[in-house]
């Protein structure tokens, strides 16, 4: 049957009570996961008879999907690399002759706030000219978004939206040019966006600092050395800092000059790095941002399997990492393949029909650019 069918129906044999309807639960009941993560729920069937059917199904009637997996014996319900048509409810069925019995369970997709401000800046304004601010956001649950001038605490007046906050600022005098930061904040984090504005003629002898940065992205693996090279130009000459986004720098940063280096780095390192410019006449911003790709960490969604010769076999192995995620199977101890088995791009392992010479064990390889990691199923076939 098609994975992409509103259903995936599999039987169970479970030795339970007879002559009584099946009683099923889920676990976990809820489940809040970031995109690109991996996700299972289990049924349990607590009485009922032992002839058993089970039936998973979305609770809106949509299909369950091509990244929706069943473990060997039906229970577990695997949703790889996660993405938002994967948000809701899912019921498992169990059906014996007695009756129904059913469960609910529910994922939420879990999204960081993103902010964008427009026009992006620094923007040079003339005294008594006004400009629109805009931040759009984006993120689940909702964030809350707010406009403050750096310096400064209290939020500034804006048009918000659900989505959008919208700032007005009349440049009078000097006092009133500067970087003002858009917020967006939910329980899932905090970003912020920020936009310079400059009044033209405000200085006089002098150039206000300009922050810039070498590379805006860049990309590194866990373990490596990696270096920031931040620029600025003004009169008087400016001074160089650097910060991270509402974490402090890592423990083993250095800075010489401009130029912010990182050694060792980790997952937990990623995120927006800052380079600040400053001078008596103000100050600039810059920002880079880093992603630190991992190498990938295999599980198996069975330990140990039993079947039957002739029995058909599905083992599926899953990782965590940076993607792509490239799977291999073998089998341990240099034994060939049995014929016809057929491994997916998605770790998935199909022997069609087992005999008694395919027991042993097997073994998953997941590979990415950064490095690789094995998990290993024992099988079992016995007559």
């Amino acid at each position: 049957m098609n994975v992409q069918t509103a259903a995936l129906v599999l039987s169970a044999v479970l030795h339970t009570v007879w002559g009584q309807s099946p009683v099923a639960s889920i676990r976990p009941r809820t489940a809040a996961v970031k995109l690109g993560e991996t996700v299972s729920f289990t049924c349990r069937v607590t009485s009922g008879s032992q002839s058993l059917q089970l039936e998973w199904k979305r609770t809106n009637n949509q299909p369950l999907g091509d990244n929706v997996k069943l473990g060997p014996d039906g229970a577990v319900l695997t949703i790889t690399s996660v993405r938002l048509s994967n948000q809701g409810g899912y019921r498992c069925i169990a059906t014996n002759a007695q009756g129904k019995g059913t469960a609910t369970a529910s994922l939420t997709i879990r999204q960081p706030p993103k902010v964008r401000v427009t026009p992006s800046g620094p923007l040079s304004v003339r005294a008594g000219e006004s400009v629109t601010l805009e931040c759009r956001v984006t993120g689940k649950p909702r964030p809350s978004i707010s406009w403050t001038k750096q310096g400064g605490e209290a939020e500034l007046v804006s048009t918000t939206t659900d989505t959008t906050a919208s700032l007005q600022v009349t440049v009078l005098s000097a006092e009133d040019a500067g970087i003002f930061v858009c917020r967006a904040q939910s329980r899932e984090g905090l970003a912020e966006g920020r936009v310079e504005l400059r009044m033209e003629g405000g200085a006089s002898g002098g150039a206000f600092p300009q922050a810039s940065v070498t590379e805006t992205d860049l990309k590194a693996e866990e373990g490596q050395s990696i270096s920031m090279h931040c620029h600025a130009t003004g009169s008087p000459t400016p001074v160089i800092s650097w910060s991270k986004l509402r974490a402090p720098l890592p423990w083993q940063h250095k800075v010489n000059g401009g130029i912010l280096t990182l050694n060792n780095v980790g997952r937990q390192d990623s995120g927006q790095y800052i380079c600040n410019a400053t001078s008596a006449l103000g100050f600039s911003e810059a920002y880079v941002q880093l992603e630190v790709d991992s190498p990938p960490y295999a599980t198996t969604l069975t330990e140990e399997t039993v079947a039957r010769p002739g029995d058909a076999l599905r083992l599926q192995c899953l990782a965590h990492g940076s993607h792509p995620i490239r799977f291999r199977w073998t089998r341990v101890g240099g034994a060939s393949m049995p014929p016809g088995a057929e491994t997916t791009k998605d770790g998935l392992l199909k022997i069609a029909q087992l005999k008694v010479l395919d027991s042993g064990t097997y073994k998953c390889v997941a590979t990415n650019h950064v490095g690789s990691s094995e998990a290993l199923t024992k099988v079992t076939v016995r007559a």
